[in-house]
């Protein structure tokens, strides 16, 4: 079923109200644990995760280290609390990009348009991320991985099932297999925002850019 631009911001502003419905001690309680993540992020992005504690978290945020355990048991919580509900950003960023109407160029277009304004909008925790991985290895990644690979490969799937159905249509020609085509699309986007994270290259204004990379290649 396909969802239009009107009734995705009906669900936003239905989202705001019934936040704003909410007591006012449950509406402080998620202001709190918004700064908290916020300034956790902070620090990560500044130190790293193992240079930080969470007295310094505390003290960013301008609580109690006591209000900090209350929301978070220790700083591996809050760490995949801030990651997973990055990638929850990610993943309906993406997967509303390709349910909004239109046809699959159409869809394709705000696919790409959607993933590099995600990305660049939350560079500082897609940066975390990346940097973590790439360091000692901690317990909560394990799980941590498999969910973030779970939502990936969600959207892979209905990124698939775009191209599956412009096939159908006979608009593109069944030269792969429509979850191949999707990991394809995804990875070219992915090459251009890792360059530009590294402050190599800039990400496309167009995202006409990367479908004719993508569709017409260098061949005539």
């Amino acid at each position: 079923m396909k969802t239009s631009p009107a009734a995705l911001r009906r669900q936003q502003t239905d989202m705001e109200e019934q936040e704003q419905n909410l007591p006012r001690r449950e509406r402080e309680k998620l202001r709190q644990r918004e700064d908290m993540l916020a300034a956790a992020l902070a620090l990560f992005s500044d130190k790293g995760y193992h240079n930080v504690s969470m007295q310094e978290i505390a003290e960013k945020a301008e609580f109690a280290v006591g209000t900090l355990y209350k929301f978070f048991k220790n700083k591996e919580d809050l760490y995949k609390a801030l990651i997973s509900e990055q990638a929850d950003r990610f993943h309906e960023a993406l997967t509303q990009a390709l349910l909004l109407e239109g046809d699959e160029i159409a869809r394709l277009r705000r696919y790409v348009q959607a993933k590099g304004r995600v990305f660049m909008d939350n560079a500082a925790c897609v940066r975390l991320y990346f940097a973590e991985n790439r360091g000692a290895s901690f317990n909560i990644k394990a799980g941590l991985d498999k969910e973030i690979r779970e939502r990936c490969d969600h959207v892979l799937h209905r990124l698939a099932a775009v191209f599956a159905a412009g096939m159908e249509k006979q608009r593109f020609r069944q030269t792969a297999e429509p979850y191949h085509l999707a990991l394809a699309l995804d990875s070219l986007c992915n090459a251009f925002l890792f360059h530009w994270l590294e402050g190599r290259q800039s990400y496309p204004e167009s995202p006409d850019i990367i479908l004719n990379i993508f569709f017409h290649g260098l061949m005539e």
